[in-house]
């Protein structure tokens, strides 16, 4: 089976076997979203457990 390509492009396996991802709402209408919070959507975090056995399934 051929993987998703777009999904590919968008997670990461750890070596743990966990997924990462990148925050969204990070690309415009910055001005009115405090310092903090731009802060903490440039960094990534995991998926969540339900979530990442479908996202698995994607890129592999």
């Amino acid at each position: 089976m051929k993987s998703n390509r777009a999904a590919k492009k968008r997670f990461k396996l750890t070596g743990s076997g966990k997924i990462k991802r990148e925050k969204a709402y990070r690309s415009h209408i910055l001005t009115k979203k405090s310092n903090k919070r731009k802060r903490q959507l440039g960094k990534a975090t995991l998926v969540s457990q339900p979530d990442s056995k479908n996202i698995k399934r994607l890129i592999q």
